[in-house]
């Protein structure tokens, strides 16, 4: 075996070893824990979406009492 081949295998080794840390053997990677994560904010971003449209119009409700209360 050349010094080449040996280069070439070990370095296939320790790609092979990130891959399984990535994706995960048997267990969740930290692929799937990115996605989780992932997934979490998104939910996390569409909540607060949902909280600021009612908070705008909870606001404009009571401008719109204010300007009647004023007349």
């Amino acid at each position: 075996m050349t010094d080449f081949e040996a280069q070439v295998l070990s370095d296939l080794s320790a790609l092979k070893s990130q891959m399984h840390a990535l994706l995960g053997v048997g267990q969740p990677g930290r692929l799937a824990a990115l996605e989780d994560r992932v997934e979490q904010h998104e939910r996390t971003v569409q909540r607060m979406k949902g909280v600021g449209g009612l908070l705008s119009v909870a606001l404009t409700l009571f401008h719109i009492a204010l300007d009647t209360v004023r007349r």
